[in-house]
């Protein structure tokens, strides 16, 4: 197996080299940036499996760097751990509704970085490892290897986590999912309070859904969560 490739940005040079020396000790490929410019240049020149990203850099937020990283095809499938001193609803919320797999406030312990980079890891690889490249459900096509979504002839334009949470319920089509399940699953976060950001992304969806005439695809488990009908 390769050595995972970690990118790590953050102005706090003390910090980040901290974190550089502890993960090259857990046998980690390890890139440290101090900058947004450093990192938009080394995300472009580089391939990492993994990015580790201060929301509050001096020269660009870590939110337009998030963005641009899931906006392009070539980046948009690396995991992202975001990390801020800031620790309000709002700012989990912005990170995991532009696309970052995990939410880490400041000050924390080197061991639950660890911890959180090992599980996000684990679970980047493992979906890569056991999907199969096509996903259907009710004339729907997921194509997981071109990241489209095509209901009979019409393609449905969607948005990183849309397009991840859609080919999560059919993957488990006929199977009611949770609202924790699949903040836990799709985003990466299990904390209390923050199921609201499923709820807000299945709303877009089914108006995606509804408008390319694939109506009532994704059903309310009432107090629960979610399902695809089997």
């Amino acid at each position: 197996m390769e050595t995972p490739r970690i990118l790590v940005v953050d102005d706090e040079k003390t910090i980040t080299d901290l974190v550089g020396i502890y993960l090259r000790n857990e046998g980690y490929d390890v890139t440290l940036a101090y900058t947004g410019a450093d990192a938009a240049r080394l995300i472009l020149e580089q391939e990492f499996d993994l990015a580790v990203l201060d929301i509050m850099l001096p020269d660009e937020d870590g939110i337009s760097i998030l963005k641009r990283l899931k906006g392009n095809d070539a980046t948009a499938e690396i995991p992202v751990i975001m990390l801020s001193a800031k620790s309000s609803e709002i700012d989990k919320v912005t990170g995991l509704e532009n696309g970052a797999d995990d939410y880490i406030t400041k000050p924390f312990g080197i061991m639950e970085l660890l911890s959180r980079i090992k599980a996000v890891l684990r679970r980047s690889h493992t979906v890569q490892k056991a999907e199969s490249h096509v996903l259907s459900a009710h004339d729907l096509t997921i194509d997981l290897d071109q990241r489209t979504v095509v209901y009979l002839e019409t393609e449905i334009v969607l948005t990183y986590k849309e397009f991840e949470l859609l080919s999560y319920l059919v993957r488990n089509r006929g199977t009611a999912i949770s609202r924790d399940r699949l903040l836990e699953q799709v985003w990466g976060f299990s904390y209390e309070g923050e199921t609201r950001t499923v709820d807000a992304h299945v709303k877009t969806l089914r108006q995606k859904l509804d408008a390319a005439g694939c109506s009532n695809l994704i059903h309310t488990v009432r107090g629960y969560g979610y399902k695809i009908g089997g």
